[in-house]
């Protein structure tokens, strides 16, 4: 029976998982953006996500708790350093996952796991989004409105040329 075992085990015992893991989670931090299987990018997401959080308040012990599971100074370095700048006024979600399609070799579907504070693409388009539209249909005290200037545009036209 599987009661109380949410997480996935990708297949692999605990050593190799959590070796797995925090190779996934190093490339991660030192790249920005990483393809691999959705399953593991859905792991990766789970095990990554709160050394984050822990990244936010840079204080000796929860540097040693980051490096105790990463292994990696550089790494460690650039989680405290530049990621956490980035992402100090986010409540939670640094990451992303897209779907990227299938490998060829085995029909696996990959995806790529990327911070949403890194990629400038979509905060450029973002910013430059417009107001949305709303979904609900428009109150009829609107709509005369918009055709009371369409009725005013003939009598403009009509005083133009008198004017000349």
């Amino acid at each position: 029976m599987r009661h109380n075992k949410k997480f996935n085990h990708l297949s692999r015992k605990k050593g190799h998982r959590e070796a797995l893991l925090s190779n996934l989670a190093i490339s991660l931090i030192m790249h920005k953006r990483i393809f691999t299987t959705v399953a593991k990018a859905k792991a990766l997401r789970v095990y990554a996500e709160p050394l984050i959080t822990r990244s936010k308040s840079d204080d000796t012990s929860n540097r040693r708790l980051v490096f105790s599971y990463l292994q990696n100074k550089e790494a460690v370095k650039e989680l405290f350093g530049v990621i956490s700048e980035k992402v100090a006024t986010r409540p939670g979600g640094y990451l992303r996952i897209l779907k990227t399609g299938h490998r060829l070799g085995d029909n696996a579907e990959m995806a790529m796991i990327e911070f949403v504070d890194f990629n400038e693409n979509a905060l450029a388009e973002a910013e430059t989004k417009k107001a949305g539209r709303t979904r609900r249909s428009r109150s009829k005290k609107a709509a005369p409105a918009a055709e009371a200037p369409k009725a005013e545009a003939p009598a403009a036209e009509a005083e133009a040329p008198a004017a000349e």
